[in-house]
């Protein structure tokens, strides 16, 4: 059932789910980066599109999630506040004393729907968006007479023209989406010869519960990121852990300073997606860190990494050396990356996967900004990377001829 939420900017759900209604700015997700943009939103003064569809300017949360929390209310139960890499406040609402022992499950997603009811957010969920498009060109034939005319579909790409987003709720037509959709729709799951014949167990990080349903069983763990350490440093208490991964994993010795290195962690990150090259985990620009989970985890013994397995056989796997390894569980923590499937539809990757960016603005489609993406995967570049956008859409709605929301083309 189509809710809306989000305290005073919240309405009723519309009465048919096939209308088109109109939003200045659409916002998909409503994860920390999705929320800052919302609260930036509203400071520039844009309307809520559904108590005030007929705004000059107004804006839309879009949320796929039941309730507040983004992707946090799906976390592994003991994933607790102390184990999280750390939660920046939201912008003009720092979070309440939280007990470090507190799931990140609970803490966070009650943090955030606190948010969404002091700024009174335009929310609506459960929404899912399935694909975002150029309208169509009027006059059909319009294609060949102008540049901004994709030839092959007839859509108007004209920065000026609206983008139709089509959800599980109806569309919604716009003149900018600010993507906020995270990471965890889109889990990475490789494929290996033999898998499907396997009898045992194989799930992913997301579908991870507790250590304790493996007691006594031989689990592989997949991957080389901060959640296969933390998984695996759980299992290992109660199973016989067995690690794998494609390259060697690389420890830093000292600490993460975040004020020095993090900056040029960002800067490289940020070099990456201006240059439209796919962009990696942050681990993966920082290398991984000698955490407590990670000093238990060698202390048990657990950190005798391997190869990765060249197949999978019915009760195990194949190892590059051509020996067999029974196991009864397969973990893979291999990951995720960028939900934006929604997004296909207008062509935004080049051919090595990537998108460029400027800023937060999509290099080849200014009306589309990625945040929580990229240089912004951390919850405070998350909060930047909402301000930022709502500054560039502002700029740019500015230079555009005001909405229309009455013309249904």
């Amino acid at each position: 059932m189509l809710r809306a939420e989000g305290g005073r900017g919240a309405s009723t759900a519309p009465a048919g789910e096939d209308a088109v209604r109109f939003a200045s700015v659409v916002v998909i997700g409503a994860g920390q980066a999705g929320l800052s943009a919302g609260h930036h939103l509203a400071r520039h003064g844009y309307a809520s599109a559904l108590t005030d569809p007929g705004a000059e300017r107004s804006f839309v949360i879009l949320d796929a999630e039941r309730s507040a929390g983004g992707a946090w209310q799906h976390r592994w139960r003991s994933l607790t506040m102390e184990t999280v890499n750390g939660i920046f406040d939201l912008p003009g609402f720092p979070k309440p004393p939280i007990d470090a022992a507190e799931p990140s499950r609970d803490a966070v997603p009650r943090y955030f729907a606190a948010f969404e009811e002091h700024a009174g957010l335009p929310i609506l969920r459960p929404v899912a968006v399935t694909a975002v498009r150029r309208v169509p060109a009027e006059g059909g034939g319009a294609a060949s007479a102008s540049p901004a005319v994709s030839r092959e579909s007839g859509e108007d790409a004209s920065p000026a023209n609206p983008l139709d987003v089509e959800t599980t709720a109806g569309r919604w037509r716009t003149r900018a989406v600010i993507n906020a959709t995270g990471t965890w729709g889109n889990p990475v799951l490789p494929r290996y010869p033999g898998q499907e014949t396997f009898r045992g167990r194989q799930l992913h990080t997301r579908d991870y519960v507790s250590a304790e349903e493996f007691a006594g069983l031989r689990v592989a763990v997949v991957g080389g990121g901060i959640s296969a350490l933390q998984q695996l440093e759980e299992i290992s208490r109660v199973a016989t852990v067995l690690w794998y991964t494609r390259r060697e994993p690389v420890f830093r010795e000292g600490s993460f300073r975040p004020e020095a290195e993090g900056r040029e962690v960002i800067e490289k990150v940020a070099d990456d997606a201006a240059a439209g090259n796919p962009t990696g985990s942050v681990v993966s620009y920082t290398g991984l860190l000698w955490t407590p989970y990670a000093l238990a985890a060698r202390r048990r013994g657990a950190l005798d990494r391997r190869p990765m397995f060249a197949a999978i056989e019915p009760h195990g796997v194949r190892e590059a050396d051509g020996s067999f390894t029974s196991v009864d569980v397969i973990l893979w923590a291999t990951g995720f990356k960028a939900a934006l499937s929604h997004l296909d539809p207008l062509g935004l990757r080049n051919e090595r996967g990537g998108i460029a960016l400027r800023g937060t603005q999509v290099a080849g489609e200014p009306r589309v900004h990625l945040i929580g993406y990229g240089p912004s995967q951390s919850t405070v570049g998350a909060n930047r990377a909402g301000r930022d956008a709502v500054r560039a859409v502002d700029r740019h709605l500015g230079a555009q001829p005001a909405p229309q929301p009455a013309a249904s083309r």
